[in-house]
Formats: C-alpha cells, sequence, structure tokens
C-alpha cells in the first residue's frame, strides 16, 4: 500500500531555500520587495518540495479570492451560451477567473440553493443569467456579502443588472419595415415567460398602435429554429384556410426561429424578400449564411459580459447597486424590402 506523502509546507520551503517563512509568504502573494537571489532560491525549492501554496489563505489575507461566480440555467440558447462567453473572456481581461453554477431548473428553489451556494465558496462576486420569469414562488434569498450583477431586468434593488435596450431595436426594426412600405407585419415571438419576448412582442403591438396600422397576428415560438418553422407554418396554415390575410413582412423575435421561417416560407413556394420580407433579432453568425442574408438587429455580447464583470467589480469596490442599458442597432440585408409580390403559400 503507498505512502502518503506528508505535504510541505511554508516552513518546510522557507528551511530548505534558507530564509525566512515570511519572505516565502511574500513570494507566493507576488509581492515585488524580495530580492531576486531569495526569490529563485524560494521558487527551486518549492518545486524540490512540490508546495503549492494555498490559495484560498491568500485570498483570505488579501481580501480578494480573484474569482466570480456564475450562475446560469441552459447553455442551449444564445443568449445564454454567448452571455457566459462574454463574461467568462471579460473577467480574464481583468485578472478574475470565473466559477459556473449550472441550475438544475429555471426555479426560484434552484437559483435560492446556487445562491447559498455561492455565499459557501471562494468568489468576490456573483453574476446570475436570469433571462425568464421564475417557474415557481419558493422564497429566495440573495447571496449573503457578496456583490450581485443580474443580466437581464434589475429584480432586486440589492442587485445591479445589466440588460440589452429593447425598445430602440425594435422600433428602429419595426420602423424599417414601415418605410419600405409594409402595412401588415405579423410576429413570432418568443416564451411567454421570458423578459426579452416580453418586451419584444409589447414594443411590436406599440409601434403598429403608434403608427395607426392594422395589429398583427402573434405566432408564438421557443427560441429554437423547429419552433420557428412550425410557427410560420401555422401561419401559412391560416392563410391558405382563409382564416387570416398574408402579411407582407414577419418580424421574428430571434434569428434562430427566422431560419425555421425561412425554410418555411421557401417549402411553401414564397420568396423572400419578393414575396415577404423577414427580419430578426440578434445578429447570430450564420445571418449572413441565410440563403438570402437576414436583416436583423445587433445585440453586443462582447459589452454586456464587459459591463456585468464592470459593475461586479465596482461594487467590490463600494459601488452602488445600478443598472447598465447596452444599446441595439439594426443592420439591413436583403431579407427586407419594399412589399413586391403577392404570392400565396402552396398548401
Amino acid at each position: 500500500m503507498p505512502v502518503r506523502r506528508k505535504r510541505a509546507s511554508m516552513a518546510d520551503v522557507a528551511k530548505l531555500a534558507g530564509v525566512s517563512p515570511q519572505t516565502v509568504s511574500r513570494v507566493s502573494n507576488g509581492e515585488p520587495y524580495v530580492v531576486d537571489d531569495k526569490r529563485q532560491r524560494v521558487f527551486e525549492a518549492m518545486k524540490e518540495l512540490g508546495y503549492r501554496p494555498n490559495s484560498a489563505a491568500r485570498a483570505m489575507k488579501r481580501g480578494s479570492f480573484d474569482t466570480l461566480g456564475v450562475v446560469y440555467y441552459s447553455l442551449h440558447d444564445v443568449g445564454n451560451y454567448r452571455s457566459l462567453e462574454a463574461i467568462s473572456e471579460a473577467a480574464a481581461e481583468r485578472g478574475y477567473a470565473t466559477t459556473l453554477i449550472p441550475l438544475q431548473a429555471s426555479t426560484r428553489r434552484a437559483t435560492d440553493g446556487a445562491f447559498t451556494k455561492l455565499g459557501e465558496m471562494t468568489v468576490d462576486a456573483a453574476i446570475a443569467i436570469i433571462p425568464s420569469q421564475f417557474q415557481d414562488d419558493a422564497a429566495l434569498h440573495l447571496p449573503q456579502g457578496i456583490p450581485l450583477v443580474v443580466l437581464g431586468p434589475r429584480l432586486w434593488d440589492e442587485a445591479s443588472a445589466v440588460d440589452f435596450e429593447q425598445t430602440s431595436g425594435v422600433s428602429d426594426a419595426m420602423h424599417h419595415l414601415i418605410d419600405l412600405g409594409h402595412q401588415h407585419i405579423d410576429h413570432i415571438s418568443g416564451p411567454t415567460d421570458s423578459y426579452s419576448a416580453q418586451a419584444r412582442r409589447r414594443i411590436y403591438e406599440a409601434v403598429l398602435s403608434e403608427s395607426k396600422l392594422p395589429a398583427g397576428r402573434i405566432w408564438r415560438g421557443d427560441w429554437s429554429p423547429q419552433s420557428g418553422y412550425l410557427a410560420c407554418s401555422a401561419l401559412l396554415d391560416a392563410v391558405c384556410e382563409k382564416r387570416t390575410d398574408m402579411p407582407t413582412a414577419i418580424f421574428v423575435a430571434n434569428d434562430q426561429m427566422a431560419l425555421g421561417a425561412f425554410r418555411a416560407l421557401l417549402e411553401r413556394g414564397l420568396r423572400v424578400p419578393e414575396d415577404v420580407s423577414l427580419i430578426g433579432f440578434d445578429n447570430i453568425d450564420e445571418a449572413v449564411e441565410f440563403p438570402t442574408p437576414l436583416t436583423t438587429v445587433i445585440q453586443d455580447w462582447d459589452k454586456v459580459g464587459a459591463n456585468a464583470v464592470d459593475l461586479a467589480i465596482e461594487m467590490l469596490n463600494g459601488g452602488a447597486p445600478t443598472l447598465r442599458s447596452v444599446p441595439t442597432r439594426l443592420i439591413v440585408r436583403q431579407s427586407t424590402s419594399e412589399p413586391g409580390g403577392h404570392g400565396r403559400p402552396r398548401q
């Protein structure tokens, strides 16, 4: 049976290097005021003994772990994945590691458990990606003694938040279609529990009302390409059955659903944009690879990540909780044009 080797201590390193334990501590903490000869001897002794400084203990002395905890639910959604990627990159650029805490469900109970876990971990601050309403009414306790930043609407006064400025993005997209001459614009929306989907639908309806245009039909999806395909297919079925008029344009709440809608239109013999203009939201990488490149709204995930990390650091330094809005921007490609042909979908 192998004998477990005794772990080397700071005193062991000091003895082998011929320096004081205080000098070993200074070298471990990266402090500058150690002469090169002593620093080199300490490094050689650490290597020979296999000594690894206790990062948690050093952090406690320093008052910082240089780590941010990130709570998230699912990576199947492009927004969550891009947010997490942006946070990790921004944190690394600022000298922070990230500890990821996945949720088992989009519930208060699961989130409360994650926040409790955060309070027990060696993290300086927390960032929570909360794009949807919770699916239960369980009690929720924010992490104690740890600054919290939410990606999404500002849900709690004690926490900061970073969110995209939805109003300008949706308004610009809708006015782009209206300026082209479209008067019958339908909408494929996201999930009913999604904060951003709710906001986009609300602004879509407000722009139509303010422009004195008829209310469009709402066709619900769940952010996935398949749901966009099914929603657009339902729209086209309703047109064929004369239950609704054919829209000249469709505003889709995200690009993935727009991809599915595009396929449904093509399969039913309709052209984009000659028969139907199509506009999305997110500017995913694939937006330029559509059969007709997609007009969409850009969301700058890198800015969201940078703002979330900066807010967390500001709160660590005594800053008050606040809300930051990241602008969105319309990018016009070839999937939108003036109303043209009057094509009808095939059955």
